[in-house]
């Protein structure tokens, strides 16, 4: 089992590194260092560890991590951070950090991901050993997973009474979106990801699906530009498509609107307009 990793910070290297050549121990999300950015991947991620990666954050920048350390600790959600060590003594002093896990130069990839696959497992298997050890929880653990089979059982019966789960197709050129979506939907539908419209078009040739949630602004094809697409072939003209949009301009929304869409969302995603959207449409 991999554990995730949600990793904000300015050292694209070092980020780079976490997603190329240590996937095999960690799925790795990157979030932007905005604190709205930063609750909403931890409240739909549930990440095992956050790794801050600096390079040249200036102290403002870093005092805005105050608030978001304070959610980490809420959550036990353990620290990580890489910089040069002029800037990591600098963070620790701005937005002081509980118990973290510091690396600097000279550090070696190798050793970052033991060290923390290390500090990973210990906290698994404190927690496992505390389990053990208190009869209450196991026995509120057992009742857990008894309506949790119920749970399951009771979906099943409705899935096979209902038929195949619904698929949605996500088309956004910015994985971190991606996967914040599939990750949030993939309990209650069948999802598959796009990171442009080509690739979405070429999707619905050979596979179908009951619904589209497609990013507006895209390079090369934006979302009108594939929307009018979808439109113009039999199999796909009647296709529900949500746009997902950062513009807020009045003129904008109007613009989006005068396509027809089934409905837009702003971003940052509101997951419960989303899923309350869904249920609307998909039924």
């Amino acid at each position: 089992m991999k554990y995730k990793v949600l990793i904000t910070g300015n050292n694209k290297m070092v980020i780079n590194e976490f997603f190329t050549n240590m996937d095999f121990s960690f799925e790795c999300i990157s979030t932007s260092n905005r604190y709205d950015d930063i609750i909403n991947h931890l409240k739909y991620i549930k990440p095992d560890v956050f790794v801050y990666c600096l390079l040249g954050e200036g102290p403002e920048e870093m005092k805005r991590f105050v608030n978001e350390e304070r959610e980490l600790a809420k959550k036990q959600i353990p620290i990580v951070i890489i910089g040069e060590s002029s800037e990591c003594t600098q963070l620790l002093k701005v937005a002081p950090v509980i118990n973290p896990t510091i690396f600097h130069k000279p550090y070696s990839f190798q050793n970052i991901e033991q060290k923390i696959v290390e500090m990973l497992d210990h906290k698994k298997k404190v927690i496992g050993n505390t389990i053990k050890k208190d009869k209450d929880v196991i026995n509120k653990a057992a009742d857990a997973v008894k309506s949790a089979e119920k749970l399951l059982a009771t979906l099943e019966a409705k899935e096979k009474l209902e038929g195949r789960r619904k698929h949605i197709l996500v088309v956004d050129d910015d994985s971190s979106v991606l996967k914040l979506v599939k990750s949030y939907l993939a309990s209650k539908y069948d999802v598959a990801t796009a990171k442009s419209g080509k690739v979405a078009l070429k999707f619905l040739e050979t596979k179908t699906t009951d619904l589209i949630l497609l990013d507006y602004e895209m390079p090369e094809d934006n979302g009108a530009a594939v929307l009018r697409k979808l439109r113009a072939i039999d199999k796909t003209k009647n296709l529900p498509v949500i746009f997902l949009t950062g513009v807020r301009e009045k003129e904008k929304i109007q613009e989006v609107m005068s396509l027809n869409p089934r409905g837009y969302l702003l971003k940052p995603i509101d997951m419960l307009k989303l899923n309350s959207l869904l249920k609307v449409i998909l039924g």
